[in-house]
């Protein structure tokens, strides 16, 4: 979440942790599970997963 929170892309943060995309993929969804963050139209479940990693909920 530390480099979500900096903007990062999921390209990105496999890149930087030396893991595929797809399992960056993965434990995003997962941290949206547990913050109940559904999926909807208007998505910005990122933006909420990082206000709640801020806020320290996450």
């Amino acid at each position: 979440m530390a480099l979500i929170a900096k903007g990062r892309s999921n390209r990105s943060v496999a890149d930087r942790l030396a893991i595929s995309v797809k399992t960056v993929e993965g434990q995003v969804a997962t941290i949206f599970s547990k913050l109940g963050l559904e999926e909807h139209p208007d998505d910005n479940r990122r933006v909420l997963a990082v206000i709640a990693y801020l806020d320290g909920r996450a």
